[in-house]
């Protein structure tokens, strides 16, 4: 019997459904603050396998408080981790943010015919495969450090229960 029950194995369908939402700005933004590193590009799975470990009190903190939790929790630790990286690098960062692709007005006298066209069509991407995945990962990332964390509290709680007999046994064999 568990006061608080562990982790499901799979992710419940409402983090696969927030992942698929927040996935590419998640992904654009880590890019953006990381300055393209290939080193860095691991953040964004830590921030949602954080997110995945905090699932079910965010989901009841934005079910009482009426606000999106998870979303401001996603932020912030997405500040939190990308502040650790960048002061566990060996160099100091410099990131520089540089415009790849021509600006292409979506109204006006510079928009094409393609782009007018492509707001009524539907979207020929797949998705669902890739948030899926990633969803999947950040669950298990946090299973996987639930389990540790549980273990670690059943060893402290069993050190400290072995201390208070020692303590107990000690105090009886002075007092008698």
């Amino acid at each position: 019997m568990y006061l608080v029950p562990p982790m499901d194995d799979d992710p419940p369908p409402e983090f696969v459904a927030f992942v698929a939402g927040h996935l590419t700005a998640l992904r654009r933004e880590t890019d953006r603050l990381v300055g393209g590193d290939p080193e860095g590009a691991h953040l964004y799975m830590d921030v949602l396998a954080d997110v995945a470990g905090h699932w079910r009190r965010l989901r009841a903190w934005s079910w009482l408080a009426h606000t999106d939790a998870p979303s401001a929790y996603l932020q912030k630790r997405l500040a939190s981790r990308t502040k650790q990286w960048r002061e566990e690098q060996i160099y100091e960062v410099d990131v520089r943010v540089l415009r790849t692709q021509p600006y292409v007005p979506l109204h006006g006298p510079g928009q094409t015919l393609a782009l007018r066209k492509a707001k009524v069509l539907p979207d020929t991407v797949r998705r669902g495969a890739v948030p899926q995945a990633d969803a999947g990962i950040a669950w298990v990332h946090a299973c996987r450090k639930e389990q540790w964390h549980r273990v670690g509290r059943l060893v402290v709680t069993g050190i400290l229960l072995v201390g208070g007999i020692i303590q107990y046994m000690s105090w009886l064999s002075t007092s008698t």
